[in-house]
């Protein structure tokens, strides 16, 4: 059995449409999460924890909303963000901007305890990330960081394009209402149409056609 390790019972009906029925069940745990500037090591990370705790195959996601000309920002603290200071600040942030171009990115972490073979997605072996974040002195932290470095991790990438704009919508959830893709944001779609071109039906897709070999 597959672990959708979420809290977040929409996500798990996303991933059901994408793999075999009866195929992926709802893990709740709630794993440690490192600080990073990209989705990967985080995801990642937590993919291990999880394995760890499940001890079967699981996938992990992490997202963020990225705004171009502000770097990318919220990024990969866009959860933080929008609890600390709610998408309508962020608005006030991005609406006097000359660019508002965004995306919404997600990577899936996928891991069963075993190898992978090389293929164009990317796998990632250490836990580079983890290790900076906990420090040297840590030392029950060092000795899991050396258990991680046996676990590869497969890592699927789901990318949207659109823009910042004033909230719209009364659907979706966190920067939905904000997000504009094409003539609709997100929260102005259906939960059919969102999950046809969201970021994270894109890296589920991905993933179930890799998985289905597996």
């Amino acid at each position: 059995m597959l672990r959708y390790v979420t809290t977040n019972a929409g996500k798990l009906r996303e991933a059901e449409s994408y793999l075999r029925d009866g195929s992926v069940s709802q893990l709740d745990f709630d794993y440690p999460e490192i600080q990073a500037d990209e989705l990967g090591p985080i995801a990642a990370r937590g993919a291990r924890e999880a394995y760890r705790e499940a001890g079967e195959p699981v996938i992990v996601d992490d997202a963020g909303l990225f705004i171009e000309a502000l770097d990318g920002f919220p990024g990969p603290y866009s959860s933080y963000v929008e609890e600390t200071l709610g998408i309508e600040r962020v608005w006030h942030v991005a609406r006097d901007l000359d660019d508002r171009r965004a995306a919404f990115r997600c990577t899936l972490a996928y891991c069963d305890g075993e190898s992978f073979a090389a293929s164009p997605d990317p796998v990632d072996r250490g836990d580079r990330a983890a290790a900076a974040a906990t420090g040297p002195e840590d030392d029950s932290s060092v000795s899991r960081n050396t258990t991680d470095e046996t676990l590869p991790v497969k890592l699927f990438e789901g990318y949207v394009p659109g823009r910042i704009v004033a909230p719209r919508g009364d659907g979706g959830f966190g920067y939905d209402p904000i997000f504009e893709h094409g003539d609709e944001t997100f929260a102005e779609m259906s939960t059919e149409r969102k999950n046809a071109v969201s970021h994270r039906g894109r890296a589920l897709e991905k993933f179930a056609e890799w998985y289905a070999d597996r």
